[in-house]
């Protein structure tokens, strides 16, 4: 897993109290000296105290705002001004409001004899596991509640993961007995800490945006958002138009695209009540649930890359990309 080192250095002075009163970098020390303040003075002489901060849970509004600024440390603090955490936005880009859940229980059967000692979530992409790459996707959006579902030589995920602590993760860990479908198994899980949830098959290779699904699911006061994949489909022939058996025109060799499922949903924890307890239940089946409950449902194309690593052909180019991607 990637280890973090901030590029952006800061101290934050704090009273007696704990409470954050200012900061200090060393262009503050410069500019202090610059204009006559002696070594020898006070740090309040050469703190700055017109310090942009944030309060409890951080809004991802706010933080889009502040990265727009090029702000890059933000403080985030609690009801007495003491700070909770410090948002390192040159390496997050937001921290939102999301649990996540990996599905990392699956056989990997398309991928045998690959799969027959190692879980499909766990074959190496670029000298690290293919999951690695999601978990490490989801800290850069400040997701760190990560649930993941396993079953199928499940205990080496847990093994090499461990509870995340090292990482700034909380990783928890749900067996999935029996195959519950594609997302039955987030019903097993018995606490989420946050008001969104975020769903996504272990074995994907992607650069997706989940600030933008959030974005997309909050400005369209949707229910549940579905990454989506552009599918292009060219027709060789002209095609007929057609009303009431008339030829109406032609249309030379038309393009049609349509939207596949990309195998990532974010939805409000509310939407929960439509997964069953135990009971095998596939994304599409709660995609459903939702719409014929009258919620809203909404798509979001990718724009970057994606692989649905499920052959050895995906398998193959997903090796190809990584070499580019960590350039």
């Amino acid at each position: 897993m990637l280890n973090l080192v901030p590029k952006n250095l800061s101290l934050f002075v704090v009273n007696q109290e704990q409470q954050l009163i200012g900061t200090l970098t060393d262009g503050d020390i410069r500019r202090g000296l610059l204009t006559g303040i002696s070594v020898d003075a006070s740090v309040d002489e050469f703190m700055f105290t017109r310090f942009r901060t944030l309060k409890g849970t951080p809004d991802p509004i706010e933080i889009k705002k502040l990265r727009e600024l090029g702000i890059k440390l933000v403080p985030v603090l609690d009801g007495h001004d003491r700070i909770i955490k410090i948002l390192d936005l040159g390496f997050i880009k937001t921290s939102l409001p999301v649990d996540a859940v990996i599905m990392a229980g699956g056989r990997g059967e398309r991928l045998r004899p690959l799969t027959d000692k190692v879980p499909k979530p766990m074959l190496p992409l670029g000298g690290r596991p293919i999951i690695e790459y999601n978990i490490d996707r989801l800290r850069q959006y400040g997701i760190t509640n990560i649930h993941i579902s396993i079953n199928y030589l499940g205990q080496q995920i847990v093994d090499y993961f461990s509870d995340g602590s090292l990482h700034g993760l909380n990783i928890k860990y749900v067996t999935e007995e029996k195959p519950l479908g594609t997302i039955g198994a987030v019903k097993l899980i018995e606490k989420f800490d946050n008001p969104y949830i975020l769903v996504m098959n272990s074995d994907l290779f992607t650069d997706a945006d989940f600030e933008s699904m959030w974005f997309a699911l909050h400005e369209n006061e949707a229910d549940l958002c579905v990454a989506s994949i552009p599918y292009t489909v060219n027709i060789p022939f002209a095609i007929m138009e057609r009303t009431n058996g008339y030829i109406t025109g032609l249309k030379e060799k038309p393009t049609h695209t349509h939207y596949a499922n990309a195998g990532i949903y974010l939805f409000r924890k509310e939407m929960l009540k439509h997964i069953p307890m135990n009971e095998k239940f596939n994304a599409t089946d709660l995609i459903e649930a939702v719409i014929e409950n009258k919620n809203k449902v909404i798509d979001l194309p990718l724009t970057g890359y994606w692989i649905d690593i499920g052959r050895h052909e995906e398998y193959e180019k997903a090796k190809m990309i990584v070499q580019h991607v960590q350039r």
